[in-house]
């Protein structure tokens, strides 16, 4: 476990947007047989957009995002409630839970994503975010000998918590949605009708990059196309990407 978290700390010190981030805890995810996670913070103000860093199925975290479940999660219900580190399941919950934040579960699981670990972060602020380890098991093998890596991924929560605010605290509010600069860039390129390749190119990024930065803005937005999401934007009254500035 050593060399994963060596690993993960050096792609963490090498990132530079949220495509990198995610990359990272994928692999440190995967070396602690995770093979999905969630990065998640909350809102901080009412009507402000959460930001979610995952590689869960894209077509759960858009629903996830459209509808406001993270007001009814009790995942992230519990972290708000002051839980620090906690392991959950759709199966255990069952008896215990509301319909409404049971369904939620239930509806995740249908995506492969049944039961985990999850350790919760409030700084001095009053911000709150959220890590989540998860499996399509119920209850992932790892949790049984939790004891023996809980410091450990305590953490790579920690480090990857301050990198995501390190690396993403300039963010653009559009329309009422908050979009990392990234998200914020790509979508102005598409504006002025560049495509994924063409904006790759200006920035110096892969056409992967780009792709994964506009469908976040479409999930935040909760438009299904990228003409709809840069519709969104420009009714905002951005329209020129020159005039702002770049972020590689």
């Amino acid at each position: 476990m050593h060399r994963v978290f060596e690993n993960f700390v050096e792609q963490l010190s090498a990132s530079v947007d949220a495509a990198d981030l995610c990359e990272a805890m994928a692999s440190a995810a995967a070396g602690f047989d995770f093979p999905l996670f969630a990065y998640f913070t909350y809102p901080s103000a009412s009507g402000d957009a959460p930001q979610l860093i995952s590689n869960y199925p894209s077509s759960w975290t858009s629903r996830y995002l459209q509808q406001r479940y993270h007001s009814l999660d009790p995942v992230i219900l519990r972290g708000l409630q002051g839980w620090d580190t906690f392991d959950w399941g759709v199966d255990r919950a069952r008896h215990c839970l509301p319909n409404s934040q049971q369904q939620i579960l239930e509806s995740a699981a249908e995506f492969g994503i049944c039961g985990g670990l999850t350790m919760s972060m409030h700084d001095h602020l009053g911000r709150f975010a959220a890590l989540t380890f998860a499996s399509d098991e119920s209850r992932p093998p790892l949790l049984r000998s939790l004891a023996r890596y809980e410091k450990a991924l305590q953490l790579v929560a920690i480090n990857f918590h301050i990198h995501v605010r390190r690396r993403l605290a300039d963010h653009r509010v559009v329309d009422g949605v908050t979009l990392t600069p990234r998200e914020f860039e790509c979508l102005k390129w598409a504006a002025r009708g560049k495509s994924a390749w063409d904006t790759s190119q200006l920035l110096g990024v892969s056409k992967r990059t780009v792709t994964f930065h506009l469908e976040n803005a479409k999930a935040k937005f909760g438009v299904r196309t990228i003409n709809q999401a840069v519709a969104r934007m420009a009714a905002s009254g951005l329209r020129d990407p020159d005039s702002q500035p770049r972020y590689l």
